[in-house]
């Protein structure tokens, strides 16, 4: 490789790590200040989630109007990782149609796992990749991803809790 070659992939190299560190900030910073993060009463539907690998608990509430979420709010306990999931998917479903909202779940967990992405998503992907390192953590793919299947259960008007096993 010459010169060149190898100053490319140095910058590279260092760009990824500020890019990580940048990404931890910001779950960091969801996960200490989550958005939406109350009891929302009364609302339209509600669900609640649990994964019993880690003992993450969330509920999520949603109002709804002409098939548009109009506001999201989620409760209880968890890691980093879930708390930041559940903070930007409430942020993020505000204002997008039930139908949008679904699409969503499944482009985020395909970010999450590792799978095909769905074309045309109506997500914004952009504040959303910093869960994408979580595939390589299968544990984690459970943290980060039990709001988003309780959004789905809430929404579907689920009467049993959900859970990531």
């Amino acid at each position: 490789m010459n010169e060149a070659g190898v100053a490319q992939s140095g910058a590279q190299e260092v760009l990824s790590a500020n890019l990580r560190e940048l990404y931890q900030e910001l779950i960091l910073d969801h996960g200490r200040r989550p958005r939406n993060f109350h009891l929302m009463e009364p609302c339209d539907a509600s669900a609640e989630g649990y994964n019993p690998l880690c003992g993450d608990k969330c509920k999520v509430y949603l109002k709804i109007s002409d098939d548009v979420i109009t506001d999201v709010s989620f409760t209880g306990n968890g890691c980093a990782i879930s708390t930041a999931s559940a903070s930007m998917m409430t942020q993020l479903a505000v204002g997008k149609s039930v139908a949008d909202a679904e699409e969503m779940f499944q482009a985020f967990h395909a970010l999450v796992t590792g799978g095909q992405m769905p074309e045309n998503s109506p997500m914004d992907f952009e504040k959303l990749t910093v869960f994408g390192g979580v595939k390589e953590f299968p544990s984690r793919v459970k943290c980060a991803s039990l709001p988003w299947h309780t959004l789905k259960a809430a929404i579907a008007h689920a009467d049993q809790a959900v859970t990531t096993e």
